[in-house]
């Protein structure tokens, strides 16, 4: 099997990040995790270090696109690993469905391959709902891609992928910036089924500085 790196972009996550390690820790050694703590105050990185995996620190929060660059960054800079799967640290992304990424890769199915949730009749708020069938309408408008689920953090993205692109945008228009450019440049796009986990959080997508930057992201010209 190929090596495949675990990437967390993390703010203010110590609650839920044992918990997600120590899960993920029945797929992947130690060494094959890197928490990127976005500048967190509650001891986001400490609580890292003391699991064992690898920790990039940004001194301040910079944003989840940032956060998730500098993982690229350092995943690009050596040769170890064949891919990276994000998962993000809120523990709304399930640990064991790892494995459903890695097989898929493994049968050559997709240059990347995104975690696709399921929105009705699951416990996915209402909101979310209409924002992700939005949204992934749009990208797959974008893109001419059947993208089923433009939102989900939950990916595989491949080497050869992350050294053919690189990503401008800071926030959470960053993972759409990302499956745009990859669309266009003729990279293939596959999903997998994956469990949807919610909990009390608000979505960042009703916010209108983010829903303004995703709309850049798509009409800009690459």
């Amino acid at each position: 099997m190929r090596k495949c790196l675990i990437i967390i972009p993390a703010f203010n996550a110590a609650d839920t990040l044992p918990e997600l390690l120590c899960r993920l820790s029945r797929f992947v050694d130690p060494t094959a995790i890197l928490v990127v703590d976005d500048g967190s105050a509650d001891g986001t990185a400490d609580v890292a270090h003391r699991a064992g995996v690898g920790v990039l620190r940004h001194e301040v929060n910079k944003g989840k696109g940032a956060a998730l660059r500098t993982g690229f960054e350092r995943f690009c800079s050596n040769n170890t690993f064949d891919s990276v799967i994000t998962i993000d640290a809120d523990l709304q992304h399930t640990p064991e469905e790892l494995p459903k990424f890695l097989e898929a890769r493994s049968k050559g199915s997709g240059n990347i391959i995104i975690g696709q949730r399921m929105r009705i009749g699951t416990s996915m708020p209402f909101h979310r709902v209409l924002s992700n069938a939005i949204t992934s309408g749009l990208v797959s408008a974008r893109t001419g891609r059947a993208i089923k689920d433009s939102q989900s953090g939950y990916r595989l993205l491949g080497r050869e992928v992350l050294e053919a692109i690189h990503l401008d945008t800071d926030g959470y228009e960053a993972e759409t910036e990302l499956v745009v450019k990859a669309a266009l440049k003729g990279f293939s796009i596959e999903f997998v089924p994956v469990a949807t986990v919610y909990g009390r959080e608000r979505s960042h997508m009703t916010h209108w500085t983010t829903v303004k930057r995703f709309l850049q992201v798509l009409l800009k010209d690459y």
